[in-house]
């Protein structure tokens, strides 16, 4: 039994920066490949970032993000990290920390979803 918990989420300004975090319980964390992704109302959960790898790994980002937002793994080894800077009001979603087995970006594949942490940046 694989659990993903996201945190992090809020309510902010335009321009300003949020932090979102990823905790893992029953099972090992660094073997799986991370990613965060983010629906908006209405839109189709849409890919945002991953990482993979043991000790970091590749990145990946989607273009809307590329440049503003980090993906990481903490030093405890079972949290990912998105560090979200100059958030912009499209960047509202709420945003699901994902698990896979194997490197992916398809939303069918990953094999462990969170429930979603709820991000609103304001104009």
């Amino acid at each position: 039994q694989v659990q993903l918990v996201e945190s992090g989420g809020g309510l902010v300004l335009a321009g300003d920066s949020l932090r979102l975090s990823c905790t893992s319980s029953g099972g090992t964390f660094i073997t799986f490949f991370m990613a965060w992704f983010r629906q908006a109302p209405g839109k189709e959960r849409e890919f945002v970032a991953t990482i993979g790898g043991r000790n970091g790994g590749t990145t990946i980002y989607a273009d809307s993000v590329k440049g503003r937002f980090t993906i990481s793994r903490g030093n405890a080894k079972n949290t990912v990290y998105l560090q979200m800077n100059s958030l912009k009001p499209e960047d509202t979603a709420v945003y699901f920390c994902a698990a896979s087995i194997a490197p992916t970006r398809s939303r069918e594949s990953m094999n462990y979803w969170g429930k979603g942490t709820l991000v609103t940046v304001s104009s």
